[in-house]
């Protein structure tokens, strides 16, 4: 393995060092190493109204929602309780009574 990190923009593992950088040769990128900020690890999603959500938390759709393959929309009013926060597009993974297991992008849901 590799003694470098891994590249912040790709996360590959083959940098190589050149000039008092580290250089990427899979996206190209570079940066020096002595000057990296420590990564907040952890995940920050929020909802419509700006309240940061955690996992577990119960939150409220507030528009109506178009599932792709379902008759029906889910209904803005509609509870999801004991969500799960992912990183990507679609940050809140969750179960939704009648329709199963649904991703969701926070700027549809409040906290309730």
């Amino acid at each position: 393995m590799s003694e470098f990190p891994p590249c912040p923009k790709c996360k590959s593992e083959y940098v190589y060092p050149s000039d008092g950088l580290l250089i990427c040769p899979e996206c190209f990128y570079e940066w020096n190493p002595e000057e990296m900020e420590v990564e907040d690890v952890s995940l920050k999603v929020v909802d419509s109204n700006g309240n940061e959500l955690k996992d577990g938390d119960t939150i409220v759709v507030i528009k109506d929602l178009p599932v792709k393959g379902a008759p029906k929309p889910v209904k803005a009013g509609t509870k999801v309780k004991n969500i799960r926060l992912t990183v990507g597009d679609h940050n809140i993974d969750c179960k939704i009574e009648g329709f199963g297991a649904m991703s969701l992008k926070s700027e549809f849901v409040r906290k309730a």
